[in-house]
């Protein structure tokens, strides 16, 4: 057990004794995420029963009062998110509710597909309502920070990881290019966004493996932001490709649910197509870089093998609009050959 584990011990045996007094418990470490903070599934046992709880490591700067905040907004909402058992601002450590391990995409084939997104969709509307809670106003997904998550191709993915110095000509493009996406963002309805909406932060509770209740996790970032945001997440996962005519089915599912609820009014099927796919692009733009740093910065190399695929997503969004055709080439032309050869150089080493 490490130092930092041991000195939260004293914490979590005072809350299980008050929860469920004369237990005893095991902790197990469990799978983290992009972030800097830590999970681990406590095992406790009381009165010859079992039952499970997480403990969440998160200490400062990271706070807990959005996840706290937003779980409560969310859940009045009707959406199903971990209960806040017990936490401690101070320590940085929260006690939740376990919602097992069936992931979303757990036994996720063509039968059950339809119905399981669709679930998944119908869920939107309620989590688009969230833009306050207990401490406030949800952050503004506003030009500032779709600047900063832009550049984080440009600084971790070409600059960093690929070692590219950009000619004044790309430059140029890259510019044109950052400030369409950002346009595009900005002149969308601006709703509620859980900001990493798909298959890993999504879970099927008791197993379910049908459309059934779906718990929400990872929502402490959530903003106000684009209406196609959390969809796009959903339907252009970075970690599950579907083919595009499923994709298309579900958009179109979303474009009349969305619109029976009223978050969408005067906006045809060509411009609703066309937002969700320019705001697949800033998101793998921004999900690219992401996964550059988290290599450079975090030593997390796994994340290296989702680079190909997001970036390919530019590249066959980006081919099907005139207005971004050379940006496109200069994708196929420079950056995957970059990346090709970055992957060899790492498997001629030995390297993961």
């Amino acid at each position: 057990m490490d130092q930092r584990l041991q000195f939260l011990q004293p914490w979590l045996q005072q809350q299980l004794q008050r929860l469920l007094p004369q237990s005893t418990f095991d902790v197990e470490s469990l799978a983290g995420d992009a972030s800097f903070r830590r999970y681990f599934r406590v095992v406790v046992s009381s009165a010859g029963a079992r039952q499970t709880m997480v403990l969440v490591d998160a200490p400062p700067p990271e706070s807990l009062q959005p996840f706290i905040a937003l779980a409560h907004a969310y859940q009045q909402r009707g959406v199903r998110t971990p209960e806040v058992l017990a936490f401690d601002e101070s320590l940085g450590v929260m006690l939740l509710e376990d919602f097992g391990d069936t992931l979303f995409a757990s036994g996720l084939n063509k039968t059950v597909a339809s119905s399981r997104y669709r679930a998944a969709i119908d869920l939107l509307p309620q989590i688009m309502q969230v833009t306050e809670h207990t401490e406030g106003s949800v952050p503004d997904y506003d030009v500032a920070l779709l600047t900063r998550e832009n550049s984080l191709f440009h600084d971790w993915l070409l600059k960093t990881h690929l070692g590219m110095e950009l000619s004044p000509a790309e430059s140029k493009l890259w510019q044109r290019v950052n400030q369409l996406l950002i346009d595009n963002a900005r002149v969308q309805p601006q709703v509620g966004v859980h900001r990493d909406y798909h298959s890993r932060n999504l879970m099927l509770l008791d197993g379910a493996a049908e459309a059934g209740e779906l718990g929400v996790i990872d929502f402490q970032d959530a903003v106000q932001g684009a209406i196609t945001y959390d969809l796009v997440s959903l339907l252009r996962d970075c970690y599950v490709v579907w083919p595009d005519d499923f994709v298309q089915e579900q958009l179109h599912y979303a474009y009349q649910r969305f619109t029976a609820a009223g978050l969408l009014t005067d906006v045809d099927f060509s411009q609703w197509q066309r937002w969700f796919d320019w705001m697949g692009l800033q998101r793998h733009t921004k999900a690219s870089g992401i996964f550059a740093r988290l290599y450079h910065r975090d030593g997390k190399a796994g994340y290296l093998h989702d680079i190909p695929r997001t970036v390919e997503y530019l590249v066959t969004v980006s081919r099907q609009y005139p207005e971004l055709h050379d940006y496109c080439q200069w994708l196929q032309e420079r950056v995957q050959p970059a990346l090709a050869e970055k992957a060899q150089q790492r498997d001629s080493i030995g390297v993961s």
